[in-house]
């Protein structure tokens, strides 16, 4: 990196975020400029519109890059493999304690029978931010997907929906360590979602100052915050010259080993 470019990394970090949303400027040599926006997947009716200021990032990229591109209609579970009942995978604790959250959410275990426990954790995920008032429809990365469609802005993807599934099918225990830190970390999920939504309805953290809750195994947030961000990393730093708006998710834009870090 020039000594220029890391002056203004250097000032840019000093001043905070200067913008009303989770946002971090980040300048690489060759002209590459990455405006990273803190996406949260589902959001509130407040959420939208985006601020017009984002907007019109939007309007000025050579590319608005995603985690996945979601606007479609289809959807990425299909094929997955059937798994044994939940009663064959999980301990008597495990099925109560499972059993007595989708009690509490309304669910029937019998939905979840032969399904990976990965994907049981994130349909709990899901209910959980829609008890909270969380919609897909209000999700930031779709509103900007649908913002770059609108200004045919051209729109790239990190991973894919189709890589996401890999990885998480590739998860130990078909993803046990996922759904024991959901259960585990219930209540502690719940307040950082909430204080997710807070930094585009109030006001946003600053970037040099952000305390965030753990509510991963340290080998689980390995595998799904620092080895993705690494990976991202590596394909936005051999993109060329250009103005790129990049949307990842909030909790690799922030802490230890973000996105944000790993690419200055």
């Amino acid at each position: 990196m020039s000594l220029f470019d890391q002056l203004k990394t250097w000032w840019r970090t000093l001043r905070g975020n200067a913008y009303a949303w989770p946002a971090i400027d980040v300048s690489l040599p060759g002209g590459r400029e990455f405006h990273l926006v803190g996406s949260i997947h589902m959001g509130t009716q407040d959420m939208s519109p985006l601020p017009a200021r984002l907007r019109q990032k939007i309007e000025q990229a050579d590319a608005l890059i995603v985690e996945a591109n979601i606007a479609g209609n289809e959807t990425p579970f299909h094929n997955l493999p059937v798994f044994p009942p939940l009663e064959e995978r999980l301990s008597e604790a495990q099925l109560a304690q499972l059993n007595n959250k989708a009690g509490e959410l309304g669910l029937s275990l019998s939905l979840f029978s032969t399904q990976p426990l990965w994907q049981i954790a994130m349909a709990l995920q899901a209910t959980q931010a829609q008890q909270l008032g969380l919609r897909p429809a209000y999700g930031i990365d779709l509103q900007l997907i649908q913002a770059a469609q609108a200004e045919q802005v051209r729109i790239v993807e990190l991973e894919g929906a189709a890589r996401q599934i890999a990885l998480l099918c590739e998860l130990p225990d078909n993803g046990m360590a996922l759904l024991d830190d959901t259960l585990t970390h219930w209540h502690t999920n719940a307040r950082l979602l909430q204080m997710m939504i807070s930094w585009w309805l109030e006001h946003p953290p600053a970037a040099h100052d952000v305390k965030l809750p753990n509510t991963f195994s340290e080998g689980l947030y390995d595998v799904l915050m620092h080895q993705r961000n690494r990976a991202w990393r590596d394909v936005l730093c051999a993109l060329p010259a250009g103005r790129y708006v990049v949307a990842v998710g909030a909790l690799h834009l922030y802490g230890e080993g973000s996105l944000a870090e790993i690419m200055r």
